[in-house]
């Protein structure tokens, strides 16, 4: 012990203060107090996949939150303190998410974590966060029919992203399609999605033999199987597909696609998993038309959005990152972003990193952010923010199609599969039973 040499009461004094702080700290909630910050520094956690087969989407959400940090920091950091960023990787093992989420919560005393993409992974953590006063912001769009108050949704709910898509492209203007291919990975977003999707068409008059739904697992490589019935499906036209591939299983979908003579003027595929970052990493030349429906592109014209481009290609190229002034932004990048932001701009309104005290302050809060001025539902932890629906170029970049006419607020329980729940830690317990 460092205190050998004080004299023995002293001593006694010091190691029975010690085991009582050490107690103490042993049964305190992670998130509870104050206690995560030193003196000079507030720790947060950054919990993205930097390997697996997820690293294709989530490397870029990592390095977007430390350019948040970065500018922060430079600004004065918040309540005096500068931003540690502590990094950790859980490999796109959804099990491991779980262990990582728990070592920056209760072993590194986080104030709070920025992370996930998949829902199985935001899954695997919630019982960490809750069982723990954790909080956690979440980037990415998902499937709704969830409201826990330790998770901050800056990604869309379904009527932010699928609803919309489905409209244009049975709308005049999308082309009047009227057969959908439900194609996705094999866990619950794009599963829970297409249970919202296939209502909403259903009740538009979609005839159910119109309707085709199938899934693959992670990782999967091999679609000529699925390719060959696409194009039987789409042969009489009119024919487009809903896509929830996630992760690097779009590389050969879309090749595939292209290898067997189908392209967005015959079946387009509406993507919602599928942004700039993806596309660095494939051959856009066969790529060219298809769709896909976010929040937030790239081409968004605002002077905030095209400095937050520049700020995000400088920053790689300063940091050494591949890619470096080739880096493109996309959705989730821009919410991953924005999240750290919405913390640092609720911790400063309620002069704390108190979870609680923190989580109040974000009702309501708004922020502008590179898509423009963004808030937080007044009553739950969704945003609140304008839908873009784009067609891919021949650079990768999105030419904007379709945008909603002003911010679109959140459902995280959507009316056409759950039309009696609602979320509100407002007046309500979370999810309640709407009379």
């Amino acid at each position: 012990m460092r205190n050998i040499f004080l004299k023995q009461l002293p001593a006694l004094l010091l190691g029975a203060t010690a085991l009582f702080s050490s107690c103490n700290n042993g049964t305190s909630k992670a998130g509870s107090s104050d206690s995560t910050a030193t003196k000079e520094t507030v720790k947060i956690g950054v919990l993205h996949s930097l390997s697996g087969t997820m690293a294709i989407s989530e490397v870029s959400l990592k390095d977007a939150v430390q350019m948040a940090v970065d500018e922060i920091n430079a600004k004065g950091g918040v309540l005096g303190k500068q931003i540690e960023p502590v990094i950790v990787d859980p490999a796109s093992d959804w099990d491991l998410f779980a262990e990582k989420a728990k070592e920056l919560l209760i072993d590194k005393k986080v104030s709070a974590v920025f992370g996930c993409w998949t829902s199985v992974s935001r899954k695997s953590v919630l019982p960490v966060f809750e069982q723990n006063n954790g909080l956690l912001f979440y980037p990415v769009q998902y499937e709704g029919e969830e409201c826990s108050n330790s998770v901050i949704y800056t990604g869309a709910t379904p009527n932010q992203q699928l609803i919309p898509a489905a409209e244009y492209l049975m709308s005049e203007k999308g082309g009047g399609y009227k057969k959908f291919y439900l194609l996705g990975t094999d866990y619950v977003f794009p599963r829970t999605a297409n249970k919202i999707l296939k209502a909403f068409l259903l009740s538009k008059g979609i005839p159910k033999e119109n309707i085709i739904e199938e899934y693959t697992p992670f990782h999967h490589q091999d679609y000529q199987t699925i390719i060959s019935k696409v194009k039987r499906f789409a042969a009489d036209g009119k024919a487009c597909i809903l896509s929830t591939i996630n992760g690097d299983s779009n590389v050969p979908f879309y090749k595939e696609f292209a290898n067997q003579g189908l392209s967005s003027a015959t079946c387009p595929i509406m993507a919602f998993s599928v942004a700039e970052d993806e596309l660095r990493s494939m051959d856009t030349e066969f790529l060219v038309g298809h769709l896909a429906a976010w929040n937030y592109f790239q081409s968004n014209d605002l002077p905030e959005n095209k400095k937050f481009v520049a700020d995000f290609k400088a920053f790689c190229t300063k940091k050494g990152l591949p890619g470096g002034d080739k880096r493109v932004t996309d959705d989730p990048i821009c919410w991953a972003y924005t999240g750290v932001y919405l913390w640092a701009k609720a911790a400063e309104k309620a002069g704390s990193f108190d979870v609680s005290k923190v989580r109040n302050a974000l009702y309501g809060l708004d922020f502008p952010s590179p898509d423009g001025l963004v808030k937080m539902d007044p009553r739950n932890h969704h945003l609140a923010k304008p839908v873009v629906i784009g067609e891919i170029k021949p650079d990768g970049q999105f030419d904007i199609i379709w945008k909603s006419a002003g911010l679109v607020d959140p459902q995280p329980w959507s009316p056409l599969t759950s039309p009696d729940k609602d979320c509100d830690w407002v007046n309500h317990n979370g999810t309640y039973a709407k009379k």
